[in-house]
């Protein structure tokens, strides 16, 4: 079997990228990045992000720890808290995250009545 070309590897399933986009695709890895300005508490971000739970946070945030976008830093006090903050790859993410939020919003109206218009074909036949 000859290895895929270049441009086609993305698109196998053993491309390094995809566990990448997945998580930057992911609506709460997204958002918290987007909370994180500034070096912030479990706690912060959870109040920040409405309807996060506490494991899907975690969970969230170890992965983006994990994968090189967020540090974590435990605080030496009682009780124990934490801090998280954006590496400068997470930072890095910033800008094109903004262009594709600022799209979101731009759309968001169109979007919502496309939906109606689709919902309304699929609901006739």
């Amino acid at each position: 079997m000859t290895p895929p070309e270049p441009a086609d590897f993305v698109f196998s399933p053993d491309c390094p990228s995809r566990p990448v986009l997945d998580q930057i695709a992911d609506k709460w890895s997204m958002m918290a990045m987007a909370v994180l300005e500034k070096p912030t508490r479990f706690n912060e971000l959870k109040r920040r992000l409405g309807g996060v739970t506490q494991r899907v946070l975690t969970q969230t945030l170890r992965r983006l720890e994990r994968n090189g976008m967020v540090t974590r830093t435990v605080l030496p006090t009682s009780p124990v808290g934490v801090v998280y903050s954006l590496t400068p790859m997470g930072e890095s993410l910033r800008e094109p995250f903004g262009l594709l939020y600022a799209w979101t919003v731009e759309h968001s109206e169109q979007i919502q009545r496309c939906r109606r218009q689709y919902d309304d074909q699929v609901a006739r036949v």
